[in-house]
């Protein structure tokens, strides 16, 4: 039997869980990057930069990239911000000295300019730790963005 949730009420099937369903794109987007503001605003100054620096490089990367909060949780109740087109293409964890940004397959990425530098033994993901005071390669950054993107339009048929 198929599942179609009220639009009303936005919940997803048989989770109870909200899931946006029923609001415009509009909507959706502004309260995400809300969310994503209120994240940035809660860091302390330097992890608060860091972040907001990365989530500008991705936006400039790619306009249509799509970034939400995901993964509440009580010891994390803001969650992680996660930015997406075609899938997950990164997200961007929050550690006391440092911000995490984890490239979902980031093990298929070239790295030219050697960026990662975390999570390297693994089979499928791939991470760029950034401590305050580290320089952020902007242009190399970006172009780890759009591979990223790349690969993922390339696993779709795009």
């Amino acid at each position: 039997m198929e599942c179609v949730p009220p639009a009303k009420a936005g919940l997803s099937c048989g989770t109870g869980r909200k899931t946006g369903y029923g609001k415009s794109p509009s909507q959706t987007v502004k309260s995400t990057s809300a969310l994503v503001d209120a994240k940035i605003a809660s860091l302390s100054d330097g992890l608060g930069e860091i972040l907001s620096r990365i989530r500008a490089l991705i936006h400039e990367a790619d306009a249509e990239v799509v970034e939400e909060m995901k993964w509440q949780k009580p010891s994390n109740p803001s969650g992680v911000p996660v930015w997406s087109h075609g899938g997950i293409l990164c997200t961007g964890e929050t550690y006391r000295d440092k911000v995490k940004l984890t490239f979902a397959k980031g093990a298929a990425l070239p790295d030219p300019s050697g960026l990662f530098n975390a999570s390297l033994d693994g089979n499928v993901r791939r991470a760029i730790d950034i401590r305050d005071g580290d320089a952020i390669d902007g242009e190399a950054l970006k172009a780890l963005i759009r591979a990223a993107i790349d690969l993922n339009e390339s696993r779709h048929g795009k």
